[in-house]
């Protein structure tokens, strides 16, 4: 890894020369802590690069456990005087929060593309996806309801209401740098909790500039913390964040390994957790589909971010009736559509793949699959753009047994399986220990409600691959984690219901 990424830093891009021009005001080499914009205390670095061209972009603190003790600390503090803000001021500060986001936007994409690799376009539909949150939870703080209870006896008066955990520690992924933060951070200080965060090694940037940007909103010192921290230091970190008392709850997003790792070192603490872990999302389609729209939604689903997505379809599963003429309808759109490049080229719909390692993982996937009878249609091997660009794939008659279909594939590879029955189909997408999202294309009205009941999964979309908004209760069952994130229940991971009871009246 490290001498695939030297030698490209040698042919550093014009191009990213370029944009780092025009995002010089919201790039930042130095963490955010309680206001202040500070180095490690040991005085590391590491580099950040841009997956498509192995450039540096830039160079962030490696934060250790001594660093993110302190910023946990300054947390702590600032609850003290944040959680009896109103709800009015907090949702004062997340409305400036998402209008500078909004009013930085171009920046921010751009920032993102350089660090993360995906498409311009997409990275600047990210950016109004994730100010969505601040938007949604700037509202949605002022409807924090609690309850009056009728009481079981004549001289008693019940109530429930509903108060900040304290200080949530929040732990983000690569793959959407800027949403997965203002899903979890908009809650949290909806709800009147402060934050510590730790973005992924890998993208670090965006976190650091949305910090900026909570300094121009004057969100008070300690309130909004980002720390960064390399792989090296990431799991001492991640177990401070866990087992440390100062810390009420801990949010994660990414795979289910280290979540269940998070999970068992959060017992110490009994911390309220929320986790939204790997997916295998399952992507039916009925014969009674219009095969135009379903084809429309396999793209959406699965080559968003290069297929970089937790709710990407993974199985897709045709009935043997369609089977055939969807297969030739999907082989034609990937070859119309779909254009593999950096993600500044105004043309491109496909970037990298974010690291070597996650390259390789894919490949040695595909592989597994044709060694075991699949057969692909399109694609199936590395791109001639490098060494992290990966062709899209589209691959058929593949089966349980193989690691495509057991395992998230994370790249930009379609796999299709043939079914007979609606029992058939169901039956496949339930074999699985994940269950984030699940995707079925159906005209029945009647099936329609039968398999969104069956379906063993935390979200459905009907006709619909693109199914996240702030709006939504985001989040899965079995392996793929607990809890939600967005819509008016992503404040129930931040809040404690206290049960009033007033006797003798």
């Amino acid at each position: 890894m490290a001498s695939f990424r030297f030698s490209l830093i040698k042919l550093k891009s014009m191009q990213t020369e370029l944009v780092l021009r025009k995002v010089h005001n919201l790039t930042c080499n130095k963490a955010f802590v309680n206001g202040k914009w500070v180095t490690a205390q040991s005085g590391k670095m590491f580099d950040v690069y841009n997956p498509a061209t192995g450039d540096v972009v830039a160079s962030v603190p490696d934060m250790n456990v001594e660093d993110f003790q302190d910023a946990i600390k300054k947390a702590y503090d600032a609850f003290a005087t944040w959680k009896n803000t109103t709800a009015k001021e907090r949702s004062h500060h997340l409305r400036n929060w998402f209008n500078l986001m909004m009013q930085n936007q171009e920046e921010l994409a751009k920032l993102m593309t350089a660090e993360q690799g995906k498409p311009v376009k997409e990275s600047a539909g990210e950016i109004v996806y994730a100010a969505s949150f601040f938007e949604w939870y700037s509202e949605e703080c002022r409807r924090i309801y609690g309850e009056v209870v009728p009481a079981p006896v004549a001289n008693k008066e019940m109530m429930f209401i509903r108060q900040p955990i304290g200080v949530a520690a929040m732990i983000t992924p690569w793959n959407f740098p800027s949403a997965m933060i203002t899903r979890k951070v908009g809650a949290a200080l909806a709800a009147g909790c402060t934050c510590v965060i730790k973005p992924s090694e890998d993208t670090p940037l965006s976190a650091l500039a949305l910090g900026k940007l909570a300094e121009a909103a004057k969100i008070p010192p300690g309130v909004v913390n980002i720390l960064t921290a390399s792989s090296e230091n990431a799991p001492a970190v991640g177990k401070l964040l866990c087992e440390s008392p100062q810390v009420a709850g801990l949010s994660f997003t990414g795979s289910s390994d280290v979540g269940k790792l998070l999970y068992q070192q959060s017992a110490s603490t009994v911390k309220k957790l929320s986790l939204e872990l790997g997916g295998n999302a399952p992507f039916i389609v009925f014969d009674s589909a219009n095969l135009d729209q379903a084809v429309s939604g396999i793209l959406a689903s699965k080559f968003r971010n290069s297929g970089q997505t937790c709710v990407s379809a993974n199985r897709i599963l045709i009935q043997e009736g369609i089977h055939d003429r969807l297969v030739r309808k999907l082989a034609e759109a990937m070859k119309k559509t779909l254009i593999v490049g950096d993600g500044f080229d105004s043309t491109t719909t496909q970037g990298p793949l974010i690291n070597r390692q996650q390259a390789l993982q894919v490949d040695e996937k595909v592989k597994d699959a044709v060694d075991k009878g699949a057969r692909v249609l399109i694609g199936g091997k590395f791109h001639s753009k490098g060494d992290l660009f990966y062709e899209p794939t589209l691959i058929t008659e593949a089966k349980g047994n193989m690691r495509i279909c057991q395992e998230e594939i994370f790249g930009p590879v379609a796999v299709i399986t043939r079914f007979r029955t609606e029992d058939d189909a169901l039956a496949l997408a339930n074999a699985s220990n994940a269950g984030l999202a699940g995707y079925f294309y159906s005209n029945d009205i009647s099936q329609a409600w039968r398999v969104a009941k069956r379906l063993e999964v935390g979200m459905v979309g009907i006709n619909d691959g693109l199914i996240s908004c702030a709006e939504g209760a985001f989040g899965g069952v079995k392996e793929s984690g607990i809890g939600r994130e967005g819509s008016r229940h992503g404040i129930d991971e931040y809040t404690n219901i206290k049960y009033i009871c007033f006797g003798n009246l």
